[in-house]
Parts: C-alpha cells; structure tokens; sequence
C-alpha cells in the first residue's frame, strides 16, 4: 500500500508512550496541517492490565483525539524486541520506507522501563537502515528521514529544544485518557501500577509544565537530538518589536 509522505512519523514501544512523551506536539502539527503518522511497536500484551484488542482500540481513539492521519501497529513481541534482531528491525525500516517521513521521533534512550530503551535502539538502527541502497526489504524504495529526534517518557534530561504546546495541552489530556485500561481499569481484575497513580499524570504534567516555564510558556515536550542545532546567529528570536527607546 502506498502512502503520502509523512511530515512526522512518531514511535511508540506500547500503546500510551508516545501520548505520554510528545501528544501535545502530535496535536500541535496535525492542527497546523502537518501530516502525521504514529506507529505502536507492540500491542502491550505484557502489560498488568488491558487486552491487547482493548489497548489497540484504545490507540486509535487517541490518534482520533490528536489528528494524526494514520496509526498503525507492528505486532512486535512485547517484552522481547531486539535491536539486533534482523526480521525486527526489517519490519520497522519497511514501516519507515512505505511512510516515508520527513522526521522520525523514537523514545529517548535512557529510560527505566527495558522496552523503551530497546525500542530506541531498535528505531535508530532501522531508521539507518532504512536509507541503505542495497539493504533489501519486501516493500518501499530507500528512504532516509531528515533527522531522528528523541522525546521523553520516563526519564529526562536536559533537552536539545522545546516545542511548545500550551495551545494543545487539552488535547493531550483526552488522549492519554483515552488509554483507559491503563490509567484507569475497571473490574475487579485491575491491577494498581505506577501508571494509575493519579502520581503518574502528576508527573507527567509536572515535567512539561517545568520545560515550558523554562522556556517561558506553560507547558512544552522537550525533545534530543544527537546532531548539533543550527542557527543564523546568536540572536534569540524575540517577538517582533519596533526599534529600541534611547
């Protein structure tokens, strides 16, 4: 199946990561016109609570709420990807050659969760694949993707820049709630995890809302790049303003 370039092409190793890292910026560019994919490595069979039938419907609600035009999911083995492994990683470039995006955001790669970490790897390693002429996959032409960013979901650090998503904040909320099997299962199967800790969104909220005072906005996702950043000059883009007072 062919589809139009991506402008964005966002990476999540279960469904509910890459809502919890960057929604806001999902929301953000789809409702600037962007074009928009999100991909779901795994189904979260491994997780405590929610099928993965349940999670997978979960997901493309979200994709609804924030406007992404396609969310796909690739099956992988929850709890057993490997960046190494040669059929992951040709299932992931093939994704990335048939989507075609002009960026790609991946998880960053020191997080406390296993998956998250792997699936970093595993992202970067397909994404360099990917633009290889002579790696072979059974679908898409080479493609390499303009640059590779990483966003947060657990774990932070100082980030390379912030986008910010003040405009879009409610947005992110009524996505992550769409993921209700996680953050807030019912029946008397649920099982009580970090995620639903109402802690959790605490954390979350906290995170973005310390980046955007930061950056002097109310709530920004920051994201890293491994390449450095260039600028015209040393500048800093200021609103625009009429000429200094004497």
């Amino acid at each position: 199946m062919s589809e139009a370039p991506l402008d964005l092409l966002v990476f999540g190793p279960h469904p509910d990561d890459l809502e919890i890292g960057m929604a806001g910026t999902i929301a953000r560019y789809a409702a600037e016109g962007r074009r928009v994919g999100l991909c779901d490595l795994t189904r979260g069979e491994m997780g405590s609570n929610g099928s993965p039938e349940e999670r997978v419907a979960e997901a493309d609600a979200a994709r609804a709420v924030l406007g992404a035009a396609v969310r796909i999911n690739l099956g992988l083995p929850d709890g057993w990807m490997h960046p190494d492994d040669p059929e992951h990683v040709r299932i992931v470039a093939e994704c990335i050659r048939r989507l075609r995006p002009r960026t790609i955001a991946a998880p960053y790669w020191r997080d406390r969760h296993p998956d998250h970490v792997t699936a970093s790897r595993l992202i970067t390693h397909a994404a360099f694949k990917s633009g290889l002429r002579r790696y072979t996959t059974a679908a898409g032409e080479p493609w390499r993707a303009d640059w590779v960013c990483y966003y947060f979901i657990n774990n932070d650090a100082p980030p390379s820049f912030v986008v910010d998503v003040s405009a879009h904040y409610a947005r992110k909320r009524e996505a992550l709630a769409c993921h209700r099997s996680q953050f807030a299962p019912a029946g008397v199967d649920a099982a009580a995890t970090r995620l639903t800790s109402p802690l959790f969104a605490q954390l979350v909220e906290t995170r973005d809302a310390q980046f955007g005072a930061r950056a002097g906005v109310q709530f920004a996702e920051g994201f890293i790049v491994r390449e450095p950043l260039l600028r015209p000059n040393l500048l800093k883009p200021w609103p625009a303003q009429g000429p200094a007072t004497p």
